[in-house]
């Protein structure tokens, strides 16, 4: 009887395990599916009429989508302690930016009805927005905080180089790896990637049927490195890409 029940048991965690392992990878197709369609829209950014660059390293430009760069043209400095506030701020709480991409993650859920639990129309909708806005800050708060302890890069750098494959190499590479306050010197993305497992096992708290806070953290490290080795990309092609939707626009 005990035999029966301990495997039983086994059986019915082996269960919840695939439908998460299949849930996660299906909201991940459909969360990169959704961006896909919106790459016109990402890769807008104020062009104004170029400052010297003396002054244009002063600036925090900050995307929407893929968060805080510093442009090609501009030189990679230190990060003080008021700035870092700045971009926290910005990337967590002021602006489109936070909100945009919680409802795109939020959109995902519902579509793969992620969790089931939490039903479909506007009230496990609203459930999932709360849910993924909750993590995200949670996640920005934690790298933040590790990044300012560590004196790490928390901006992506567009590359220096020239040539495509150069620069795909560069986005991926930039999403483990960024700079100490030397800002030549490559560090692991320690920060980034203990904010997403440490969000995604707290959220596990107040996820339906309490998941195990181990697999949400790393499923949370998986949709990092998945979400923002493509974001590096868009943020490191987004010229091109605006220069493309201005010249189809004038076409029109």
């Amino acid at each position: 009887m005990n035999a029966t029940s301990s495997s039983s048991k086994r059986d019915a965690r082996s269960i919840r395990l695939n439908r998460g392992h299949r849930s996660h990878s299906i909201a991940l197709r459909t969360y990169l599916t959704l961006l896909l369609f919106t790459l016109p829209a990402v890769a807008q950014e104020a062009q104004p009429s170029a400052p010297p660059a003396q002054e244009k390293s002063t600036e925090l430009p900050v995307n929407w989508l893929y968060g805080a760069y510093v442009p090609k043209e501009v030189p990679l400095t230190s990060l003080t302690n008021s700035q870092r506030g700045k971009l926290y701020l910005r990337q967590t709480y002021i602006g489109w930016g936070p909100y945009l991409k919680t409802g795109f993650f939020a959109v995902g859920d519902q579509i793969t009805n992620t969790p089931p639990e939490w039903g479909g129309p506007l009230g496990g909708f609203g459930q999932r927005v709360a849910s993924r806005y909750g993590t995200f800050t949670i996640q920005n708060t934690f790298s933040t905080t590790g990044n300012l302890l560590l004196h790490y890069e928390p901006r992506y750098d567009r590359c220096r180089c020239s040539g495509v494959g150069g620069r795909v190499r560069h986005a991926f590479v930039r999403n483990f790896v960024t700079y100490n306050q030397t800002e030549v010197e490559h560090r692991p993305q320690i920060a980034l990637y203990a904010g997403a497992m440490g969000a995604g096992m707290i959220s596990s708290v107040w996820q339906p049927n309490a998941p195990a806070a181990w697999r949400v953290g790393y499923q949370s490290m998986i949709t990092q490195a998945a979400f923002g080795s493509f974001a590096n990309l868009v943020a490191e092609f987004a010229p091109e890409i605006t220069r493309v939707v201005r010249i189809q626009r004038k076409a029109k």
